[in-house]
Order: structure tokens, then sequence, then C-alpha cells
């Protein structure tokens, strides 16, 4: 017996290092519907519930396209795990509110069946399923993508910036009790457009519409440790410095001029961040990698964004970053974990 527990021991010492949250996945999966959920209802708020019939598509055929697979695997207990519609509720974030219904229910299908199922399900697919979902719907109808962002102040064209966007206005009541009393204290003047970051009535990606929500929920997704908050943390840390230096020098405004604010509240970025560029199951391993990957995907979502003039540069950053996972898993293992081995094998320490 107790030479069988040696053997285990050691086995143990050579075993790939996994990524341990406090939570299990079906905890963490669970935390993120919530957030997801209440973000998609405060969009529906202002959109007679649009924002809802796009998530309900989408769920409807991630979870039915799950059930196909999974009985067809005798794994059909697996659905309790809520993956499916984390998923969906995710893919639903980063879609137009006007969009069709049928269009989401397409990507959440893709998402299940091709980027998740056929890499041999949750943990072994290399792209995050919901971001898989989301290429599929924005390059197979780009048409209805746009068309259904049409009016938008949220998603504006390429040729729209920061700037042109504060200088909007709207009714201030709420701006100026804003003003005079919680902005007072820090001297800050917040210009009226702004209040449509937080209560927007226009057309837009469900996630920019219900930018409060999506807050609250990150702030829970990080006091329940369902993710390593320091990855967002690197993820924005970088885009921000960089959009704030020259985020919008392509429009012709100096340095330093570029607009914080408006950068983490439109274009999905907070998603990006907290939902796609943190997923354990699709990125590095050590926290060299993973901090790498997250200095990578900052600096990409700023560039994508701002000198590449996509609006959706985070989103598309942190698709790279998925890409790239398996590189740098290899050389994880290449040159960090395989030298550890050899090391603790030949009885040495470091």
């Amino acid at each position: 017996m107790a030479e069988s527990s040696i053997v285990l021991f050691e086995r143990n010492q050579f075993q790939k290092p996994q990524v341990n949250l406090a939570r299990s996945t079906i905890g963490r999966m669970w935390l993120v519907n919530f957030c997801a959920f209440i973000t998609i209802l405060q969009s529906s708020f202002s959109d007679s519930f649009s924002s809802l019939a796009v998530a309900a598509g989408a769920v409807f055929a991630a979870v039915l396209t799950e059930i196909l697979f999974l009985y067809k695997d005798g794994k059909a207990v697996l659905l309790k795990d809520g993956s499916a519609v984390a998923s969906a509720l995710i893919l639903t974030l980063l879609l137009p509110n006007q969009i069709s219904p049928l269009y989401a229910a397409a990507g959440a299908a893709f998402a299940m069946a091709v980027i998740k199922h056929s890499f041999g399900g949750l943990g072994s697919n290399w792209l995050n399923p919901a971001a898989g979902g989301w290429l599929f719907i924005r390059f197979s109808w780009p048409s209805a993508f746009n068309r259904a962002l049409e009016g938008s102040l949220l998603s504006p064209p390429a040729d729209f910036n920061s700037g042109h966007f504060a200088a909007l206005s709207q009714d201030g009541t709420i701006l100026s009790f804003l003003n005079r009393t919680i902005f007072s204290f820090v001297g800050v003047e917040l210009p009226g457009a702004y209040m449509n970051l937080f209560t927007s009535p226009y057309p837009g990606i469900i996630a920019d519409r219900g930018i409060l929500a999506l807050l609250f929920g990150t702030i829970i997704i990080i006091a329940f440790q369902a993710c390593r908050s320091w990855v967002p943390a690197v993820y924005l840390a970088f885009f921000c410095f960089f959009f704030r230096l020259g985020g919008d020098l392509p429009y012709g405004d100096e340095l330093w001029k570029g607009d914080i604010l408006f950068a983490l509240c439109t274009g999905g970025t907070l998603v990006a961040a907290f939902l796609l560029a943190s997923d354990p199951a699709t990125g590095a391993k050590s926290k060299r990698g993973i901090f790498i990957t997250a200095l990578i995907g900052g600096i990409l979502a700023f560039m994508i964004r701002s000198l590449g003039s996509e609006f959706f540069g985070a989103v598309y950053a942190a698709l790279f970053i998925n890409m790239i996972s398996p590189l740098i898993q290899i050389l994880e293992n290449l040159f960090l974990y395989n030298k550890r081995e050899k090391t603790q094998g030949s009885g040495e320490y470091s």
C-alpha cells in the first residue's frame, strides 16, 4: 500500500499543471450564465424585449445541439454543467439586439456542433465556442449583422471616434445630478452623451446596451473567483494605456487624448476581457504564458480597434489569443514543464 502511494505521488509530481479555480466548472458556468442574463435583461428593457428573443433563439439551438451530441455519445448527464447555455448567452452579448433570433440560433448551433463537439467537447476545443459562433454569423451574414446596427450610437462606423460621441447631447437631467454630486468631488464633468453608454435606447450589440449590468456581473465573477481575475486586469491595463496614448490619433487628435471610458464600454471590450480572454479551457496554463497572452491581447485589441478602425477589435484580439493558445501550451510543455520534470528527476531542485 505504501509503495503504491509513493508511485502515485511521483506520477503526480510530473503531471502537467492544470488551471485550478475556486469554483467548479458547473459553478463557474452558472455564475457566467447569471451575469450574462442580467446584462441581456437590461438591454431588453429598452427594445421591447428583442434582446431576450435573440437570447432565447441562441439558448434553444445550443441546448438542442448539445442534447443531440451528448445523447449520441451516452453523456447526457453532462447537460447540467451549463456550458451550452453559457456559450449561447455569451454569443448573445456580442450580437446586435435587432438581429433575427434565427441568426443567433444558427450561430449557437455552429458553436456547439463545429467548435465544441468536433474537437471532443468541453475543454478540448481550441477556440471559445461563443467566439466561433460570433465569427460564423458575422462573416456568413455581414449585411444582416450591419443592418441590425443601423442608427446605433454605440456601434459606430469606422470614422466615428469618441470625440464625436462626446459632443452629442441628450436630456441632461440625470447627468446634471451626477455632475453636481459624484463627479464634482473629483473635479470631473461628464459630457451629456455619456449617459448613452449606460442607458442606451439605440440599436447596438447587447453587451454595450446592458453595460451597467455587465459591470455588476464582472464584479460578481471576480468576487466568487470564477475566473483568473488578473488576466482581464492585464488585458485591460495594456488596452487602456495604449488607447489613452493614441486611441484617437487616426482621427487627427493628439497623443494622450484617447477616451478610455468610451473604449471600455463599447465594442464588447468587457466581454472579451472577462469571458473570452480569461476562459481557462482555451488559454495558457502557466502564469508566464497567461501573462504573455493577456499582454498580447491588450495591445492587439488597441491596434485592431484604433489603428485598424475595427470597432470590435477587443473581440478579434481575444479570438487571436484563443488561436495561439495551443502554440503557447506547446512552448510551455517544451521549455517549462518538461524542463522542470528533468530537473526533479535528476534530484535537483530549483
